[in-house]
C-alpha cells in the first residue's frame, strides 16, 4: 500500500505511518484494545474512533444505556482527531453566520449559533468533569483581518454575533498590537471570548478512557473489509477473518479517514482537504518582545485559505494551513516553504525560523458547507466539519445519540438534512486546485 494514505485512492487506512506531530511527541498511546476474537452482536456499532465515535458510543451507554461498541481500523489517534490544532472554536464549518442568516433567516441562525456555542460548552464540562489532563489554554479567539475589505467583512460580523447573543469584540490595529500581537498584515481583528486551545490527542485518550469506563467496547486495530444488512440489522466482517461485528443499528464517524466505497449513505459527498502544521522550536525572549506575542488564544485569519496559530504552553509558535491536494505529496518542501512564508510574512522577525514538528492530515469539507448529523432507517453518520470538528463532534455526537434513542434534535439544517451529493466526483481534485488558484488571487485582493 502507498505510504500516505488518500481517501479517494486508498481501499482503507489500515496499518499507515502515525503523523509525527507534535502532540504524539509528548504523549504515550496506551497500549491498544486487541481486535473481536469472536462474533459479536450489539445494539449499535460505531465505526471510527475518533472524536465522534468515540463520543457517540459515551453518550449512547452513560445517558441512555444503549449497548455499543467503536471499531477502529488503526490505534485510537491515527486520524484528524489527533492530527489537528487543537482549536476549540464555535465556528460553524465553512459557512458564515452572515450566510446562514440570508440562506435560512435569523431563527435558524440562532438555533444553529447555539449549537456551536453549546459544543464549546459541552468539551469544556467534558475535560472538568473527568479531569482530563490536555493542557488547556486561556479563553479567547482571534480572528485578524488580513485586509481592508476583510474588516469591514469584521465589522458587519460582529454587528451581527452580538444580535445573535454573543460577546464579539471588534479591537482596532493598534489595539491587537498592544493587547495581543504585532502582527505586520493586520488591518484589526475580531475577538471571542470562549475558544480556547488544547492538546487534542490527550483529549482523545481522556475520551477514550470515559468511553471505556461508561462500559463500551472498543476494538482496536479492526478494519471493516465488508459491511451488509440483514434481517436484524447490519453485519460488519473484521479484518481478513470470519469474524463479524452484528449490529441493529451503524454508525459511519470517519469523517474524512471514510473511503471513498464506505457505504451509498455517504460516498462522493464530502470533499477530503489536507492541512499541514508546523511547530517551531521554543521562542526566545527576544523573539516574544518583537512579534508582540502576549497571548495563547487561538488565532486564524480571514484568508479564504486560512492561516491558523498559537503560542504552545512552552513557547513554540503552532502555525497551520493549507496542505497538498494530493497525499502522495503532503512532504513536498514547497508546502512547509508556503507555510514558513506565510509564518514570515505574519511575524517578519521569525523569518527562518527553524522548525521541529511537521505533519499533514484531511478534514472533510461538504458542498453546502456545514456539518450534518443524520440517522435513519438503522444508519447514522457524522461527517463534514469542514475543519471545526474538535469542538462541534461532541454536540453532534450527543445529537446522534440522541437521534438513536428515538429523541429528536433540534429542527436545523444540521441535523434535518442530508448531506449533498458531489457533482463530478471523479474531478474533485481538479475543482479543488481550481478553487485554489481562485482563493490565491482573491486573498491578496
Amino acid at each position: 500500500m502507498k505510504k500516505y494514505y488518500d481517501p479517494l485512492t486508498h481501499p482503507h487506512c489500515q496499518a499507515q505511518p502515525y503523523a509525527a506531530s507534535y502532540w504524539a511527541s509528548s504523549t504515550t498511546l496506551p497500549t491498544p484494545k486487541p481486535p473481536p476474537a469472536s462474533s459479536q452482536t450489539f445494539e449499535v456499532a460505531i465505526i471510527g474512533g475518533g472524536f465522534s465515535g468515540l463520543l457517540t458510543a459515551y453518550y449512547l451507554a452513560s445517558h441512555y444505556n444503549i449497548d455499543c461498541c467503536v471499531i477502529e481500523a488503526n490505534q485510537v489517534g491515527y486520524g484528524a482527531s489527533a492530527r489537528n490544532a487543537g482549536f476549540v472554536l464555535k465556528g460553524s464549518g465553512r459557512l458564515s453566520y452572515p450566510k446562514i442568516v440570508n440562506k435560512w433567516g435569523m431563527s435558524v441562525a440562532k438555533g444553529i449559533y447555539s449549537e456551536f456555542s453549546e459544543s464549546v460548552e459541552r468539551v469544556s464540562n467534558l475535560i472538568t468533569e473527568h479531569s482530563i489532563a490536555c493542557d488547556s489554554q486561556e479563553r479567547g479567539y482571534l480572528k485578524v483581518a488580513h485586509s481592508l475589505n476583510a474588516m469591514q467583512s469584521l465589522k458587519e460580523q460582529t454587528k451581527l454575533l452580538t444580535e445573535l447573543g454573543d460577546s464579539a469584540t471588534l479591537l482596532s490595529k493598534e489595539h491587537l498590537k498592544a493587547h495581543f500581537m504585532n502582527h505586520a498584515q493586520a488591518y484589526g481583528a475580531m475577538r471571542l471570548s470562549d475558544g480556547f486551545g488544547i492538546n487534542p490527542l490527550k483529549l482523545l485518550l481522556g475520551y477514550r478512557q470515559i468511553t471505556l469506563n461508561a462500559g463500551v467496547t472498543l476494538f482496536e486495530n479492526s478494519l471493516v473489509r465488508s459491511s451488509h444488512s440483514t434481517s436484524n440489522g447490519h453485519e460488519l466482517v473484521i479484518n481478513d477473518t470470519s469474524i463479524s461485528i452484528r449490529a441493529k443499528n451503524i454508525v459511519f464517524a470517519g469523517n474524512a479517514y471514510n473511503n471513498k466505497v464506505t457505504h451509498p449513505i455517504i460516498n462522493n459527498r464530502y470533499i477530503p482537504i489536507m492541512s499541514s502544521i508546523m511547530v517551531t522550536r521554543p521562542l526566545n525572549q527576544l523573539e516574544l518582545s518583537l512579534t508582540g506575542l502576549k497571548t495563547h488564544q487561538v488565532t486564524m485569519d480571514t484568508r479564504t485559505l486560512k492561516y491558523y496559530y498559537r503560542l504552545l504552553p512552552d513557547k513554540r509558535l503552532l502555525f497551520g494551513g493549507r496542505g497538498a491536494v494530493f497525499a502522495s505529496q503532503q512532504q513536498h518542501p514547497r508546502f512547509l516553504k508556503g507555510l514558513k512564508q506565510g509564518l514570515t510574512d505574519c511575524f517578519p522577525c521569525l523569518n527562518g525560523i527553524s522548525h521541529d514538528y511537521y505533519w499533514s492530515g484531511f478534514v472533510a469539507a461538504t458542498l453546502d458547507d456545514m456539518p450534518h448529523v443524520n440517522f435513519k432507517d438503522s444508519i447514522g453518520y457524522i461527517l463534514g466539519y469542514c475543519g471545526a470538528g474538535v469542538s462541534f463532534s461532541a454536540q453532534a455526537a450527543f445529537r446522534l445519540a440522541q437521534q438513536i434513542s428515538g429523541q429528536s434534535p433540534p429542527n436545523l439544517p444540521l441535523y434535518n438534512t442530508s448531506l449533498p451529493y458531489v457533482p463530478f466526483p471523479k474531478f474533485r481534485r481538479l475543482g479543488q486546485l481550481a478553487f485554489y488558484q481562485y482563493a490565491t488571487v482573491a486573498d491578496r485582493l
